[in-house]
Formats: C-alpha cells, sequence, structure tokens
C-alpha cells in the first residue's frame, strides 16, 4: 500500500534571508547590477608644473614684440612655431640594418621621444633597394620638447658646429616653415663621441603658423636664431 503523507508533513521551501534583494542568489548581486555600477576609485592624474624657458620667453616678450611691429590687431594672429621635424637618411641601412637601427637610438636620445624608421616606397635595381625597405628615422617634436629641442640647438649645438658662419636667411619654403641640416648629429650633447662609430648628417625642418617667411624670419630671429647678414 503506497505511503501517503500526512498533512502537515510537507517539505519546506529554503526562504530567502529577509532584506535580500530581488533577483539577488545566495548573497551576490541583484539581477541586472552591472560591474559598472561599483563605485570606481579615480587614479591621480600626474600633473607637471614645467613650463620650457622659450615658452615663457615667447609668451612674456616675443609676443608682444611681433604684435607691435606686424600691427596684429588679435592675439592668435601671432605667428608661432607649431612643430619640429628631425629627420635622418641613412643610405648604408640598404646593406646592413643594424646602422638604421644605432641611428635610430642616438636620434631619440637626441629628441627625448621615440623615433619611427622609415621605409622604402618602391624598389630601385640601382640603388639595390627593395621596396619597404629600412633606411632611415624619423621624429616629430612638440609642445614642451619642441621648445627644449630649439633651446639646445641654438645655444649648444649650432655654437660647436665646425666653420659654423650662421644660417642661411633664404632657406624658407614660402609658407613660413625653415629648413636647415647639420653634417655630424655628434654636435648635440646627449651623444657621447666615444661610443659613436658612424657619422649621419641631420635634416631640422621647423614649422611655424607664419603666413609668409618675412613673419616666419621674425619670429625664428626672436628665438635666437643665427642667421648669417
Amino acid at each position: 500500500m503506497a505511503d501517503t503523507q500526512q498533512p502537515g508533513n510537507e517539505p519546506k521551501k529554503a526562504q530567502k534571508p529577509q532584506g535580500a534583494p530581488k533577483g539577488a542568489k545566495d548573497g551576490g548581486a541583484p539581477k541586472g547590477a552591472k560591474d559598472s555600477d561599483a563605485p570606481k576609485v579615480k587614479k591621480p592624474r600626474e600633473r607637471s608644473d614645467y613650463v620650457p624657458r622659450l615658452k615663457t620667453h615667447f609668451e612674456q616678450t616675443i609676443r608682444g614684440e611681433l604684435s607691435k611691429k606686424f600691427g596684429y590687431t588679435n592675439g592668435m594672429q601671432v605667428p608661432k612655431i607649431t612643430k619640429v621635424v628631425l629627420n635622418m637618411g641613412i643610405g648604408e641601412g640598404v646593406a646592413d640594418r643594424k646602422k638604421v637601427d644605432n641611428a635610430a637610438s642616438d636620434l631619440a636620445l637626441i629628441a627625448g621621444q621615440k623615433t619611427v624608421i622609415t621605409k622604402s616606397r618602391k624598389s630601385i635595381a640601382t640603388y639595390k633597394l627593395r621596396d619597404g625597405q629600412a633606411i632611415g628615422c624619423k621624429v616629430t617634436l612638440r609642445k614642451a620638447r619642441m621648445y627644449d629641442f630649439i633651446d639646445r640647438l641654438v645655444n649648444i649645438a649650432l655654437p660647436r658646429v665646425r666653420d659654423f658662419r650662421g644660417l642661411n636667411p633664404k632657406s624658407f619654403d614660402g609658407r613660413g616653415n625653415y629648413s636647415l641640416g647639420i653634417k655630424e648629429y655628434t654636435v648635440f650633447p646627449e651623444i657621447d663621441f666615444d661610443k659613436v662609430t658612424d657619422t649621419w648628417g641631420l635634416d631640422i625642418t621647423v614649422c611655424t603658423s607664419a603666413r609668409n617667411d618675412e613673419e616666419a624670419r621674425a619670429l625664428l630671429t626672436a628665438f635666437n636664431f643665427p642667421f648669417r647678414q
């Protein structure tokens, strides 16, 4: 004869703890809750109060001088240096990739930031050049690093150039940008001459927001660029 359960002997269902939110299981998060709902702890942002010397000089002195000279009515019309591009072409890198890597590491020391390896865009059989082969390196400087590089270039590197007689005042491109070349990059103090095995030239392009060469020349002259008279 089958056993029959007596009234009042039914098994009791597990009850949820009082105060648990609807949809919670075993003390877990409420149903529909996301990880993003949890309070986030903001990390303190690293702040630097360093201001380059030349930037302060531009804001306090050069800006006013240029406004007075050219009659600017708006402060935004005053030309300024926007970026500096450094480029090194390593022709010997066709036969030895290690020389390109060495040049890139030296350029990184001069610039203070990581460089970019430049590669050929097409193959040229005459120069034994293949498409995509490393042939140089470059780096673009802006803001604080740009001002620091110009400071070292004008006050340290250029005076150390052998037989230096001043910069060519005609090396502007007509749109306010100036280019110059240095035969040996070892004139920069960051380079240890005793550890250098090969020396290459360095191309420097200073890009400005000037509308013409006259304004750009006045701007760079205010930054003490030693142009030939």
